[in-house]
């Protein structure tokens, strides 16, 4: 286990920590006429940290005693398995499940690991399938999903980059929230337009932006999150003002 990426779970009083379960509260605001139970975690491109995120998240609903699921749907470059230090080169993946769902000898206990975290299950992304989209798009997948939701209190869904791939694109209509993961100063505002027309193309709405690899040096930490732009002064004290991504303002 990488406690270098589960920053939830070797410092859960860290001021990243602090904002992670901000994010969590929000969500949890933005599901009050709903029943959040699945949450899409994405990025524009690759390198912006969505499985750093997805996996920290993943912690901090763990520590609300919640049972949690977190699925590796990078079914091409998944780190999940690196993150939590659990196997992914055998045939008990996500892609495997996928695959083997509908036979009768398929038991989830054979694909769901108990991580080092109290709480988080995670099923790795198994071997690189080659036709990831269809895959991730079959009605296997949809049967799936939909009898894991009975079985856990939330499922995130660790997805790939959408600029490029259709990948994320058809787990949207599994999702009950979408959220969209950016790198501070390396991710282009065309990048975001693009992500955000994207999702608007296929009517699945943005939940809220998380900015990642913000500059720490005055011991601040920085997110995005619905339409407000927080931050943390070096006194920990929660802060907002506006920002050039109001463009995702619904």
């Amino acid at each position: 286990m990488r406690t270098t990426d589960l920053i939830m779970n070797s410092n859960p009083k860290s001021m990243f920590s602090e904002a992670i379960k901000t994010i969590r509260t929000n969500l949890a605001f933005s599901a009050i006429s709903g029943n959040m139970k699945t949450l899409l975690v994405t990025s524009p491109e690759a390198g912006d940290g969505k499985s750093f995120v997805a996996a920290n998240l993943a912690v901090a609903y763990a520590h609300e005693e919640k049972k949690v699921l977190i699925i590796d749907c990078d079914l091409r470059k998944g780190r999940q398995h690196d993150i939590f230090g659990v196997n992914n080169m055998g045939t008990r993946g996500y892609s495997n499940l996928i695959l083997n769902y509908d036979k009768n000898d398929t038991k989830f206990g054979d694909y769901i690991i108990e991580t080092g975290v109290k709480n988080v299950n995670l099923i790795p992304a198994g071997p690189t399938p080659p036709n990831p989209v269809e895959l991730l798009n079959s009605e296997n997948n949809q049967k799936l999903l939909f009898e894991l939701k009975e079985k856990f209190d939330i499922i995130i869904l660790d997805c790939p980059p959408v600029i490029g791939l259709s990948d994320t694109l058809v787990l949207t209509k599994y999702s009950d929230s979408n959220i969209v993961v950016v790198s501070n100063k390396k991710t282009k505002v065309e990048s975001l337009e693009k992500t955000k027309k994207t999702f608007e193309q296929i009517e699945a709405p943005i939940t809220g932006v998380i900015i990642n690899k913000a500059s720490v040096k005055d011991n601040s930490y920085y997110g995005y999150y619905c339409n407000d732009y927080y931050y943390y002064d070096e006194n920990g004290t929660k802060k907002t003002k506006r920002s050039r991504l109001k463009r995702f303002r619904r």
